[in-house]
């Protein structure tokens, strides 16, 4: 009986214990309710929906792309996808045969696409395939009842409606990566396409819209059952340009196969109406997912297609330089517009001769029958006066050597030397023996096709700078004026205008009965020639390029041509046709018959 009470007073001992555990535990579980329903509710009502509800975005489209004559240049066109909802099948073996038929592939094709996706979730569906076409659409669409595993996804693709043509102006698109989301934090997601090149990457932004977004009732596990609400995506602002398409396909035309580039502005605006690197690629091609063979091609290729020629590839500009010599003589009294120099087809400075390009010699030279027969000689002494740091002060006023400020990024600089370049780069002084090269544009000296296009406006305007661009509405006031002598800026114009409408003008090819052109031709040499050899007895690639700068009508210039053919040989055969089709192209025959 001792024995009884003893237990019985243990167990009556321990109930306190157990009592104040117990009153701990509900203590806890309440305080676990208290955060849920009350200090977290907002947060898990929020999860709970998110159960409930699936949002699928939609992807707004991008804007059009326009000319400046209001024809469309970039266009977005629909393409259809076909998604597999691995949920909703009773035998995915069976829906894969049914695909396989309709789009006429192999089935283990398209069952790698879904082992590819093995790791995401089964209510997620699957890309199997992209671009059906409208009756790869019907198949599918007609089958729904029998195949509801299978659901149509349209997107909207950029279409490049002139290809080639058109490409380095435009760019196209990619998809984000890394460094863009980075870049801009909650303008993109990952997986958007994004301009990558051109005026679609300048203006992504303006371009792209907004996104909008479906909201659709799934059940507990994942299956869709119907929409609940919907937010319609934005479409992107359209984009007009100030290019001609009708100048870049006349230019396109004539350049064909050969590498060079083509720019026309208006020199009183800054606007450009033709920017043309040949050879091209098809932007197109970047619209889908690019194979390793395609990619391949495009970066291996010797030409360089992807390389903007207008903007990335500066040469040396031969004789169209001898603008800047004759401006910069003149404002600096180094030269009068009536000083002569003998050319005998060469001469001797520095115990060195240096050719004049014409083997024969020019004979008696001024200042405006050098521009106009392109003398070297004449050049060569006045280069000798001017000394390299007038000659780049002056270069630099003309806007070489330096980005114009162009909308598309990626503008090479080019180089114009001085004494201070060669000690910093070189490590080794300027010998006054390298400034009789620069003097004809030959030697360190690297320009784009683009400077000169800016360099050729200031000359056509008297003296203005103006930014080159491609956006309509865009900056379009010139700057400061340049600070040289405003006479001499005229008397070289009337030069230009010398050399193609007066006998012996290196450019009379380009003349044209019903607008006055004014311009200048060069021929910059690859390889050093210290005898006179043709240039087609060289290989191809020692042959010299071909320059020919210009502007018309002479008396107001409403328009700046630039033609540079890769390898062309003179000026005056290679580049200074091209040019002569713009202006006919832009301009044409007021009295065709």
């Amino acid at each position: 009986m001792k024995r009884v009470r003893e237990e019985r007073e243990n167990l009556v001992s321990r109930i306190p214990r157990l009592q104040v555990f117990f009153a701990a535990l509900m203590i806890i579980i309440a305080t676990g309710y208290w955060r849920v329903q009350v200090v977290g509710g907002d947060f898990y009502r929020g999860l709970a929906e998110n159960n409930r509800l699936r949002r699928v975005p939609i992807k707004a489209p991008r804007g059009l792309i326009y000319d400046r004559d209001d024809r469309l240049l970039v266009d977005n066109v629909p393409s259809y996808n076909l998604l597999l909802d691995g949920s909703r099948s009773a035998n995915v073996e069976r829906a894969l045969a049914f695909a396989a038929a309709v789009l006429e592939r192999e089935p283990s094709e398209l069952r790698s696409a879904v082992e590819r996706h093995s790791g995401r979730s089964r209510f997620e569906p699957v890309l199997l395939a992209e671009n059906l076409t409208l009756a790869d659409v019907s198949q599918v669409s007609v089958a729904q009842l029998e195949y509801p595993e299978f659901e149509i996804d349209v997107e909207h693709l950029r279409l490049y409606r002139h290809g080639p043509l058109t490409a380095h102006a435009l760019g196209y698109l990619g998809e984000a990566t890394e460094e863009d989301l980075a870049r801009r934090p909650g303008a993109y997601q990952p997986g958007d396409l994004v301009g990558r090149k051109g005026m679609e990457r300048v203006f992504d932004l303006h371009l792209r819209g907004r996104d909008g977004e479906r909201e659709l009732i799934v059940d507990s596990r994942g299956r869709t059952r119907e929409e609940h609400g919907r937010e319609a995506a934005v479409a992107g602002k359209n984009l007009h340009l100030t290019l001609d398409l009708e100048l870049q396909q006349e230019a396109a035309r004539y350049l064909g196969e050969r590498a060079g580039a083509a720019v026309a502005l208006d020199p009183r605006s800054g606007e450009v109406l033709m920017l043309v690197s040949a050879p091209s690629y098809n932007p197109n091609l970047f619209t889908r997912r690019l194979d390793d063979e395609q990619w391949r091609e495009l970066i291996d290729s010797p030409y360089h297609p992807l390389q903007n020629r207008t903007i990335q590839n500066a040469h040396p500009p031969g004789s169209v330089f001898k603008m800047v010599l004759a401006v910069a003589g003149l404002s600096e009294g180094t030269v009068s517009p009536t000083d002569s120099v003998f050319c005998s087809g060469s001469t001797t400075i520095y115990n060195r001769r240096n050719r004049c390009w014409l083997r024969r010699g020019h004979g008696w030279v001024n200042l405006r029958k050098a521009i106009k027969e392109s003398c070297d000689v004449y050049f060569y002494h006045l280069g000798q006066k001017l000394g390299i740091n007038r000659i780049a002060h002056y270069a630099r006023l003309f806007g070489l050597g330096g980005p114009t400020g162009f909308d598309i990024p990626g503008e090479k600089a080019g180089l114009i030397p001085d004494t201070e370049w060669s000690l910093a780069r070189r490590g080794s002084p300027w010998y006054p023996g390298e400034t009789i090269s620069v003097a004809i544009g030959q030697g360190p000296i690297l320009v784009t096709p683009l400077q000169l296009a800016g360099m050729t406006a200031a000359l056509a305007n008297g003296g203005r700078l103006v930014r080159p661009h491609l956006a309509r509405g865009g900056r379009s006031a010139p700057s400061a004026p340049i600070a040289v002598d405003p006479d001499a800026i005229a008397l070289v114009r009337e030069a230009m205008w010398a050399v193609v409408n007066e006998e012996h003008g290196t450019g009379s090819s380009v003349r044209l009965p019903y607008v006055q052109i004014a311009g200048k031709t060069g021929t910059a040499q690859v390889v050093e020639q210290r005898t006179w050899t043709r240039n087609e007895d060289l290989p191809e690639e020692h042959r010299d390029h071909a320059w020919f700068v210009s502007f018309a009508p002479v008396d107001d210039p409403r328009l700046v041509v630039v033609a540079f053919v890769e390898h062309g040989g003179h000026g005056s055969d290679a580049a200074a046709p091209l040019a002569k089709r713009i202006y006919e192209s832009y301009f044409g025959d007021p009295d065709p018959r």
